[in-house]
């Protein structure tokens, strides 16, 4: 029996075993139709060949919008030279021992932008093994000789004898093979589909409206819950008074779990009518109270002091001490939320000893441990269904599983009677915290006679997004933070003298990763930056850049091509009547994927502004998927736009401000500027996409602004004096 075969019958035995389980059993058609398609061949986890001629790639990571469910089976149909039209996906089973994100080690997830560079070669061998077998399969049958058959779109062909034979006609005797321990990859001057475009394979679904999202799963007997949470991090429930919200209709029950109260409704507004009616009295003795100006002030203070060094080149002090010109600045983000355009939500079916979890996933071994401790069984007693994600920029990789967490909690209270739907509103998660942190920087420059930057000194305050965590070991070296650092720590520009430190304050508020994550604020503090010492040299913006990277091939790569393709140097057009028109450039790596971008702006008299249109350059190894890396650049830009320009969570007296998009308002359709994208040509292993357009377009329309302007812009979101 192969590795698929197992998991199916242990997932069959968990619900036979899960007592009363069996007969209520439901899953929407969606995942239903998972069972079906004859799967009589699956020579590994990630491919699964039917005599009905389907082929189902199996992926391990999560699509929430950024081309995982395109990227992944582009990688086997290459190598398994099938037809695009017989593809199928589902998402893999919460499994690390199968199907680990291979840069994480023993951990499944999705995150980091690392989805296509850890699968590169896994997936590709996955499809290799499965044509190889295909075609021993059709070699015994045809009593010829391996090498005398061609594979092309599904079709095994002897060309000699003119037999040929479809995958799925092969299926059954190809799985009674022996898999091969090795088989050869393709060379990239055969590719098919790498580096080509294809369609997205979920396109169709999410344009009808069948995909499946958390919120479309209904189970029999499922209720849903809304936890009331304290208005502060930190409060806990005093007492409360459910009367009024067991009196509404629909609502079934009313529960305390350790971070709230949980009403529990036969659907949604049942739930949400009962919990506006509760009454909690709050114990606020150990809440965070402290306001964004009181925050921004200790992080000020924090400025003044020497931090934890995170790289020393040379002596920046007395380098910048015998500068000809001296520059200082100061930079300042604020919180932000992630704001996906689906809520968070998750259902959960809980046993005495098994859990079905159904969830956009994006972290299953964390998830799974969690979850666990709190029914008190074993992780691989947890079975998590992966469905799509409507967005997530990093909060459904929540390092506590948060929000999975709360909804075991919520089914051990009523004692797994009925499965729960968790749905968190917009106003929940805005208000509940882990947004990206507030950080502030201070950067010091020096220029010598000739304007040649000869030391660069940049401090950084800010939380730790590790800290507290699974993973603080490894990522916290030395109290420096890597994740604070990064696109600080490793800047590229060849200046002699270099220092970089970091104070990491603990504060109440939780906060993780956001969509770039470091490179958020640290992009913008270099790129504005050196933006601005190559104005005090006299020297043009890209010129400046490209002698700082002379040691950096990549990076010049992109900074010139999204130059030339703007038209970098010539004039721009001119705007309306006392209208200002400015040009920016910016360059930065996140994530081994190299990124440039040209901004264009328009400012109107009233000191409002517009991204006019953004030319990105973007170089990330071989282009597994050319339409959905533009279609990750726009994305990326877009968003990385709307945090610029509206971006902001703040608190006043430790309750957070903003509540839905009409105070954390994202980038409308009309602001959306015309983009450009230009993938580098190369021949280096694939990187990822899906974050690395985030952190250049604020610098780039920063320095688009001061062109404009004359206005140096330090502070995000962006604001015209």
């Amino acid at each position: 029996m192969n590795e698929l075969s197992i998991a199916n019958a242990s997932r069959r035995d968990f619900l036979k075993a899960s007592a009363g389980l069996t007969l209520a059993f439901y899953l929407p058609s969606g995942i239903a139709a998972k069972a079906g398609g004859a799967a009589s061949f699956a020579p590994n986890a990630f491919v699964r060949i039917g005599s009905d001629d389907s082929v189902t790639i199996v992926a391990k990571h999560l699509e929430m919008g950024q081309g995982t469910y395109t990227g992944l089976p582009t990688l086997v149909a290459e190598e398994l030279d099938a037809d695009w039209a017989q593809l199928r996906v589902e998402g893999a089973p919460a499994d690390a021992k199968r199907y680990n994100n291979l840069l994480w080690g023993k951990m499944q997830g999705t995150g980091g932008s690392s989805a296509i560079a850890n699968s590169f070669e896994q997936m590709r061998r996955a499809g290799a093994t499965a044509r190889a077998m295909l075609v021993a399969a059709a070699a015994q049958r045809w009593q010829v000789p391996a090498a005398a058959i061609t594979v092309r779109r599904g079709v095994v062909m002897h060309t000699a004898s003119g037999r040929t034979a479809r995958f799925g006609e092969l299926a059954a005797a190809a799985a009674q093979l022996p898999v091969p321990e090795q088989v050869t990859l393709k060379s990239p001057q055969d590719f098919v589909y790498i580096g080509k475009r294809v369609p997205r394979t979920d396109s169709k679904s999410k344009t009808h409206g069948t995909a499946m999202y958390t919120q479309d799963v209904q189970l029999p007997g499922m209720l849903v819950a809304l936890v009331a949470h304290p208005p502060r991090f930190g409060g806990k429930v005093k007492s409360f008074d459910a009367a009024r919200t067991k009196a509404v209709r629909g609502v079934v029950d009313v529960v305390a779990v350790p971070s709230g109260v949980a009403v529990l409704g036969r659907d949604f507004w049942s739930a949400k009518r009962g919990r506006d009616v509760l009454k909690v009295v709050w114990d606020e003795a150990a809440a965070f109270r402290l306001g964004t100006p009181e925050i921004v002030s200790r992080y000020q203070a924090l400025l003044d002091q020497p931090g934890i060094v995170a790289r020393k080149d040379g002596d920046a002090a007395a380098a910048l001490a015998g500068a000809a010109k001296r520059l200082t600045a100061d930079y300042s983000f604020p919180f932000l939320a992630h704001a996906a355009m689906e809520p968070l939500n998750c259902v959960i079916r809980a046993g005495a000893d098994l859990c079905e979890v159904w969830n956009g996933e994006q972290f299953q071994t964390g998830d799974q441990d969690n979850i666990a401790a709190v029914l008190g069984i074993k992780p691989e007693q947890v079975w998590i269904n992966m469905l799509y994600a409507g967005g997530s920029f990093g909060r459904r990789a929540n390092p506590h599983s948060d929000y999975l967490v709360e909804a075991a909690q919520i089914a051990k209270a009523i004692r797994g009677r009925a499965p729960v739907k968790l749905v968190w509103t917009r106003e929940d998660d805005m208000h509940g915290g882990y947004y990206r942190p507030l950080y502030l920087h201070r950067l010091a420059g020096g220029l010598d006679a000739g304007g040649r930057p000869v030391a660069w000194s940049q401090r950084i305050v800010g939380q730790s997004i590790q800290a507290g965590t699974a993973f603080e070991s490894a990522m916290v070296k030395a109290g420096v933070d890597r994740t604070s650092v990064e696109g600080a720590a490793n800047l590229p520009y060849a200046i002699p003298n270099i220092s970089v430190d970091l104070h990491s304050p603990k504060l109440g508020v939780p906060v993780q990763w956001w969509r770039s994550v470091g490179s958020t604020h640290t992009a913008f503090a270099v790129e504005t930056f050196i933006d601005e010492l190559a104005h005090a040299a006299g020297k043009d913006a890209v010129q400046f850049r490209r002698a700082l990277l002379a040691q950096h091939a990549r990076h010049l790569g992109v900074l010139e091509l999204a130059a030339n393709q703007a038209g970098w140097g010539s004039a721009l057009a001119p705007g309306k009547a006392g209208e200002k028109r400015g040009r920016g450039i910016a360059v930065h790596e996140s994530f081994n994927t190299f990124v440039a971008q040209v901004a264009e702006v328009t400012v109107r008299p009233d000191g409002g502004f517009g991204v006019d249109r953004v030319v990105c350059a973007v170089d990330c190894g071989i282009a597994v998927n050319p339409d959905v890396i533009s279609a990750q650049m726009e994305g990326g830009i877009g968003f990385g736009l709307a945090a610029a320009l509206y971006g902001e969570i703040t608190l006043k007296d430790g309750v957070v401000e903003e509540s839905n998009f009409p105070d954390y308002p994202l980038l409308r359709i009309n602001e959306m500027p015309q983009v450009e994208v230009h993938v580098v040509a190369s021949a280096e292993k694939p990187t990822g996409v899906g974050e690395p357009g985030v952190p250049v377009i604020a610098p780039a329309v920063a320095n688009a602004l001061f062109a404009a302007t004359g206005q140096r812009l330090c502070k995000l979101p962006l604001r015209l004096a």
